[in-house]
């Protein structure tokens, strides 16, 4: 990365330097200046806003820190209007959600300990460049903002994207590259450590993710060190963070009280005692307490939970015990069900110690992928994981709304877990949906999502490559001491240091993310956490295999039949007919849905066969090449003096000239059909103007001593067309 001077642009700083081949740019004091810090990020054809805004006082009543970041995607930055009614955007779409999440994570541990004001960050891109990443110049973007702000942020902070095309590693990565890339890896961190990794892949092995991560931190640390020489420049002095002190005797007082209690309640392996034994410890302290400290309630129950986190920690670093007994490499017993409803497509429980999913599958033609109107260039999602998360999962009676910021997190990365070995849309033409039901929650609700949607998956008879299995590791560290844990708790997720979740196959992982509370970890600690993870993974796939081997033969019988025929271009407007007439009638005969794709290719979806084959057989007979000498089943829809129109194709009429219905000569046409009649035909001649001449007589038995008379040609025997402006005359004016 090579720096230049800053450039003052009328009324603004402008820094520039090279970032991964391109030129990124720091715009700074031209735009919301009544933020405490904003940037203006300019990354080749991408340019992102940044503003940091906080509070002036601490907000009241609460023990965590209010930090917001909202991705506000406006569709003009990639020119386009959006599709809703009102012509404007609206809540946030999903991948608005996941780049809010993918800048708060990194960020959130590097604010001061007890700092409680409210932080506010936004991110509004105006111009989308997809060959540079807007994700990367946000992220980027936030922590130049608190950087240079007042705000107590303890960064900066930087991020890249890290791609893997054709065995070399990338860094942010073009659109070209992106496709042809098996690993997508974004990666933040300070110059000293890594923050956060989120990773979707293709099978790659743990060995190459690790190198991936150690090449985007040497990136990151270049990044980190030109935000440093910025904030040096421009920098404001940081507001100081005040944390009330405690009455002198509360901490040793509560200590003393609660310690032995603690130690004992953390040898309960069941979730529920556990938690009730904690609250009643930390009600007898209050009450024992209170009378002594009068009006420090919230100090005590302050001193209380920092008490707990210390006694988790202490038992698992020091004597190697953890709140349910376990080993640091144990995991969970496991249990593994499917097929558990008679109606649904594909249904699997998942359950690993108290942590229980239940995932159901259901199977859709094309037509029912989710289109999306988004900055993004994905247009269509013909798979879809959605993850609900209802409060009785954790023993709580509160409302329920619509799904939040973490649910649709967690739903991302199951459903980024499973794409890798869903089969191609060519060669399975459905579309795909999973929903994942927390029933019971004790840490890695995620990971048993992915599990359970595999096996739920597998019960519909979706032919997967491989089964996918997920596991959640953690990490303990005080000063030297470090304890990595294998299938982390809710309790020891919410106390540890680390969340670090894998998901893969038997040969590679598919899908990760690592969020870290404390200033980052090195990779020694990482290579070793993804090793134990691929073992632990290697255990929870051999139980997925015992409850169910493979992919079922058959779909359930609920689930629509779809059949693929591939026709003419050219036919496609015969499917449809006039006005939509003739797939319409398709479709109110047999009750399939048919979905006709620009390239020929028809998929018919019926939820029995029957109603799948005769949509089918009418659809292959309204592209069939008429050929001379083939014989149908038709119904006469027209009666003429010199002959009957004959129906014998869906859309295809032909003439049966009178001469034709019989050997002997008729007196009239409807002295042999009549209309509606049902009747075998024979095709005798395609004409120079691709009219249809049939026969009845040509199947029919010549009788006995039977003489063919001569005929007219077969030009001749249909009458000649008149032009609507003119008269029985043919060749001239109509008579006045």
């Amino acid at each position: 990365m090579t720096e230049q001077k800053p450039e003052w642009n009328e009324g603004f700083f402008v820094y520039r330097t090279q970032f991964a081949g391109k030129e990124l740019v720091f715009e700074i004091g031209g735009m919301a200046r009544q933020a405490n810090g904003a940037v203006l990020v300019r990354y080749g054809d991408t340019a992102v806003l940044a503003a940091a805004t906080a509070a002036n006082q601490p907000r009241e009543g609460i023990d965590f820190f209010p930090l917001t970041v909202d991705v506000e995607e406006r569709l003009y930055a990639v020119g386009r209007i959006p599709g809703s009614w009102p012509r404007r955007e609206g809540r946030p779409p999903e991948r608005a959600v996941l780049a809010a999440r993918l800048t708060d994570r990194p960020i959130r541990p590097l604010f001061p300990k007890g700092y409680r004001n409210d932080v506010h960050i936004v991110l509004t891109p105006f111009s989308i460049d997809h060959d540079c990443s807007c994700d990367i110049a946000g992220l980027v973007g936030a922590s130049l903002a608190l950087t240079i702000s007042d705000i107590p942020f303890e960064g900066p902070i930087g991020a890249v994207e890290v791609g893997y095309v054709d065995g070399e590693l990338v860094l942010n990565p073009c659109s070209q590259d992106i496709a042809n890339s098996t690993l997508s890896l974004v990666v933040a961190g300070t110059k000293d450590a890594v923050l956060m990794v989120e990773a979707g892949a293709h099978e790659v092995t743990e060995d190459i993710l690790v190198q991936a991560i150690a090449k985007g931190h040497e990136a990151i640390k270049e990044i980190v060190a030109f935000q440093e020489e910025i904030r040096l420049a421009i920098g404001r002095v940081k507001c100081a963070v005040e944390v009330p002190e405690l009455p002198e005797g509360l901490h040793d007082a509560t200590y003393q009280r609660a310690t032995a209690a603690l130690r004992d309640a953390m040898r309960d392996g069941d979730k529920q005692s556990r938690e009730t034994a904690i609250d009643e410890i930390k009600q007898r302290i209050l009450d024992e307490l209170l009378p002594e400290y009068p009006e420090q309630e919230a100090a005590i129950a302050s001193v209380f939970r920092e008490l707990v986190k210390e006694t988790v920690r202490t038992l698992i670093v020091d004597e190697g015990i953890r709140p349910d007994g376990r080993g640091h490499d144990d995991v969970r017993a496991i249990s593994c069900q499917v097929g558990l409803f008679a109606r649904t497509h594909g249904s699997g429980l998942f359950q690993r110690g108290q942590t229980q999913v239940l995932s159901i599958a259901t199977l859709g033609t094309l037509s029912e992928a989710q289109t999306l109107d988004t900055t993004g260039e994905e247009e269509q999602k013909r798979y879809m994981h959605h993850y609900n998360f209802p409060p009785y999962s954790v023993g709580e009676a509160r409302f329920m709304r619509g799904p939040g910021r973490r649910e649709i997190g967690h739903g991302y990365l199951s459903e980024r877990a499973l794409l890798p070995v869903l089969p191609d849309h060519e060669d399975f033409p459905y579309t795909l949906r999973v929903v994942s039901e927390v029933l019971e929650s004790n840490g890695s609700t995620s990971m048993a999502s992915v599990c359970g949607s595999t096996l739920a998956l597998m019960d519909a008879g979706v032919p997967i490559r491989k089964p996918v299995g997920g596991i959640a590791m953690g990490l303990i560290k005080e000063r030297e001491r470090i304890a990595v844990l294998t299938d982390i708790q809710g309790m020891e997720d919410f106390l540890g240091d680390m969340d670090f979740k894998v998901a893969g196959t038997e040969d590679g992982v598919t899908a990760l993310q690592m969020d870290m509370k404390v200033k980052g970890i090195d990779q020694e600690i990482l290579a070793e956490a993804m090793e134990r993870a691929k073992k632990a993974r290697l255990l929870i796939l051999s139980r997925m295999r015992d409850a169910l081997p493979e992919p079922r033969d058959d779909l359930s019988p609920y689930a629509p039949r779809i059949i693929t025929l591939q026709v003419d271009v050219d036919k496609i407007r015969d499917i449809i007919g006039p006005g939509g007439k003739m797939i319409n009638k398709i479709v109110a005969e047999t009750n399939a849905k048919i979905d006709i794709e620009q390239d020929g290719r028809v998929y018919i979806a019926a939820a029995d066969a029957e109603g799948g084959l005769k949509a089918r057989k009418m659809i292959e007979d309204l592209t069939r090449e008429v050929e001379v000498g083939n014989v149908y089943d038709g119904k006469v829809t027209r009666i003429m003096g010199f002959g009957a129109f004959v129906e014998f194709l869906p859309g295809k009429e032909g003439l049966v000239h009178i001469s034709e219905l019989a050997h002997e000569r008729v007196p009239s046409v409807e002295a042999v059909v009549d209309i509606g009649d049902a009747v075998k035909v024979k095709v005798i001649e395609v004409d120079r103007m691709g009219r249809i001449n049939l026969s009845m007589k040509a199947l029919l038995p010549v009788p006995e001593g039977h003489v063919e008379e001569d005929r007219p040609s077969s030009n001749d025997r249909r009458p000649p067309r008149r032009s609507p402006n003119r008269g029985p005359n043919q060749g001239g004016r109509p008579k006045r």
